[in-house]
């Protein structure tokens, strides 16, 4: 089971797509599955959502129900080998659409099908919840607002419920945007193509809404940052999309931490 961290908008969908293609040629079944297709229902996660500040349905820590995705992994990776030499078992995982419901997306009919491999992708995948002192200490504290700053205590405890998910995974590998400000431009760009192709889009001011849900509800410096430590491979993208350095997840640490700028524009 291998995970894939990235903000929106990075192309985790379309690295799945390429390493799918590459399990193929070597003989493997790769399922790819979301956090987000363990959204709750509509109604439950519109009540858990109603207090948040940047008045979204979806994204932030809270709005998932992880047992959803971890008790048919769980299931999938107990189940014996159909024969010797060969993995493959059956998979049953719960599937999302973000285009129905007017944009709010709800729960549609689950995926099934066979698998050697799970890739598990999410913008807030792996991350863990923080001590308190460590948010009230956070220097970008002072950026957010009241209300922002109640949630962010909020998002951090919600992050307990994923713990379990997090921990079944093998390995993850992590997209790293150069400046914190692409995320909103990306997923501009893919709004844009959705709409000319003739699907469901969300307007400017309702991405910026959700993008700020990610960087505020779970600030980078916070709480994406630490997992760079145990990730097996890393990507740095820029503006474009491009592979700017690649490697071990230490070694983007290491280039983090001499950098006395990359955090000046994560939430603003």
């Amino acid at each position: 089971m291998l995970g894939l961290n990235g903000p929106v908008g990075a192309g985790k969908t379309t690295l799945a797509r390429q390493l799918r293609g590459a399990f193929a040629a070597a003989g493997l079944q790769l399922a790819v599955a979301s956090i987000d297709d363990a959204y709750l229902p509509l109604p439950l996660r519109r009540r858990r959502m109603a207090a948040n500040p940047f008045g979204v349905s979806r994204v932030p820590p809270g709005s998932h129900d992880p047992g959803a995705l971890l008790d048919p992994i769980q299931r999938w990776r107990r189940l014996p080998w159909r024969a010797p030499g060969v993995a493959t078992a059956p998979l049953r995982l719960p599937r999302f659409d973000k285009r129905i419901c007017g944009g709010d997306g709800d729960r549609v009919a689950d995926w099934l099908g066979e698998a050697d491999a799970l890739l598990l992708e999410g913008w807030m995948l792996g991350c863990r919840r923080l001590p308190l002192a460590t948010l009230r200490s956070w220097p970008g504290l002072a950026a957010l607002d009241d209300p922002q700053r109640r949630w962010l205590v909020r998002c951090n405890r919600s992050l307990e419920g994923y713990a379990g998910l997090w921990d079944a995974l093998d390995a993850r590998v992590v997209l790293w945007p150069q400046d914190w400000r692409l995320p909103l431009r990306w997923r501009l760009q893919a709004e844009a193509r959705q709409r000319r192709a003739g699907g469901g889009w969300l307007g400017a001011m309702e991405l910026e809404r959700m993008i700020q849900a990610t960087l505020r509800s779970l600030p980078p410096e916070l709480h994406q940052q630490p997992l760079l430590a145990t990730a097996c491979w890393v990507r740095e993208l820029d503006g474009r999309r491009r592979c700017r350095w690649q490697g071990s997840g230490a070694a983007m640490a290491e280039r983090l931490a001499q950098s006395s700028s990359v955090w000046s524009s994560a939430t603003g």
